[in-house]
């Protein structure tokens, strides 16, 4: 697949839509150059949000021992040293935080599609997200509070992180007719090998 058809998934979650972000973060993509290829309004369910989480067969082990990392980088007890134990908790957190209203999911395509969302989109954890990404501009959010609450860090989107992951998450999120083909005149700028349609 050429890196100009590259495709990412992502999910504008409960309380971005909640606050009225929708067209701010869309605005952002689009302006970046990226095309939305498929849009839903959804609330998902329960074991919809599981299958979205682990797509990956070892996000549940990769995620508790990252999670178990984290708390003994930061000088904290993490809540059990079992990696598996720990996921799963992170895993009924994001699916109660995930379900408890309307999300929209989105489709885009462009070059380097995932990591220009990503880029945009800023780190997981609010707080040290840069200023200018989205998750750095809209929300203030931490693991330390996330933690302290009992909950999952409110950050307003998820992006897939590798292209096999977005290939993957786009398959369980849309039917094949769902993912509409069509031109943007703007791609004639951007992918137009000699910018030759614009003079007359």
């Amino acid at each position: 697949m050429h890196r100009k058809s590259e495709k990412t998934l992502v999910i504008l979650k409960p309380d971005s839509i909640q606050r009225g972000l929708i067209g701010e973060i869309i605005s952002r993509f689009e302006r970046a150059g990226l095309k939305m290829i498929g849009v839903k309004l959804v609330v998902p369910t329960a074991a919809m949000a599981e299958k979205h989480y682990t797509t990956d067969p070892e996000w549940i082990m990769k995620t508790g021992r990252k999670s178990i990392e984290a708390y003994k980088k930061n000088g904290k007890k993490p809540p059990s040293d079992n990696p598996e134990e720990v996921g799963k908790k992170v895993l009924n957190n994001l699916k109660h935080y995930l379900t408890c209203g309307p999300v929209v999911v989105m489709a885009w395509r462009g070059i380097h599609a995932v990591g220009v969302i990503r880029k945009l989109v800023g780190s997981t954890e609010p707080l040290s997200s840069d200023v200018g990404t989205i998750r750095g501009d809209y929300t203030i959010d931490s693991y330390e509070i996330a933690d302290l609450d009992g909950r999952a860090v409110r950050n307003l989107i998820h992006a897939s992180g590798t292209e096999d992951e977005a290939e993957k998450e786009i398959s369980l999120w849309f039917k094949k007719d769902e993912i509409i083909k069509y031109n943007l005149v703007s791609e004639r700028i951007l992918y137009d090998i000699n910018l030759d349609g614009i003079l007359e």
